[in-house]
């Protein structure tokens, strides 16, 4: 993996979903009730969710992020024909609660020990990612935790990540902008942010506007990339 250095940053975002958050976490804590269906539940239920954000934000008819999980489970669970209600509403509770990745607590501290600004830029809704970060125990970690349900629209939109720059005062060039997530890597770098691309199954790159900076399969050396002391 490429371990370059990134000089001149003075923050460092992170996407939530995918990034800090395990995604297919709830469906795995219901492997017992699914069966060989979780996992294939959990890739369409987030396909559709973020296929739903894209062509929300074009049909410029926005719902915000807990209305469109639930409308892609409703879909993923059709197309796997599974019917039920009690279900439904666990795996959506789920998703209030989802795991972090092992080095997600340690890293954010060290880089706010470090002196750098810690943020979350997020498609979820305030209540959301208030949830998840409330459940991993990380807020004291955090400086903003930022919703694009601020400006009705979602990623990629520019507008959503100007909203860090707004809110951390710094420039887009000194933020540095971590996503597990391809194609948010990219239009984070197309709008002006350096990227980490946090690949952490290994796919392919994507052929989209801007590159990121660095690519990484897990975040447990982005202090020493970024320059915190001692990382």
């Amino acid at each position: 993996m490429t371990t370059n250095r990134i000089e001149g940053i003075g923050a460092c975002v992170f996407d939530a979903y995918g990034t800090l958050f395990d995604v297919n976490a709830a469906a795995q804590h219901c492997a017992a009730e699914l069966g060989d269906k979780w996992q294939p539940l959990a890739e369409l239920w987030r396909g559709r969710q973020l296929q739903y954000t894209w062509l929300r934000s074009l049909m410029e008819n926005y719902a915000d992020f807990w209305q469109v999980t639930g409308e892609a489970l409703d879909f993923a669970m059709e197309a796997l024909e599974i019917d039920d209600a009690a279900l439904r509403e666990r795996l959506m509770e789920l998703y209030l609660k989802l795991d972090t990745y092992p080095e997600v607590g340690d890293v954010l501290r060290r880089l706010r020990d470090g002196g750098m600004k810690t943020a979350v830029l997020s498609n979820g809704s305030p209540r959301m990612l208030q949830a998840a970060v409330d459940n991993a125990g990380i807020g004291d970690a955090l400086d903003a935790v930022i919703s694009a349900d601020e400006i009705k629209i979602y990623k990629t939109a520019p507008a959503v990540y100007q909203l860090a720059v707004d809110q951390l005062g710094v420039t887009a060039s000194q933020i540095c902008f971590q996503s597990s997530n391809a194609w948010d890597a990219h239009a984070a770098s197309n709008f002006g942010f350096r990227v980490v691309w946090v690949n952490r199954f290994a796919q392919p790159r994507e052929r989209l506007p801007g590159n990121p900076d660095v690519m990484l399969d897990s975040l447990k050396t982005l202090p020493s990339i970024v320059g915190i002391a001692g990382s």
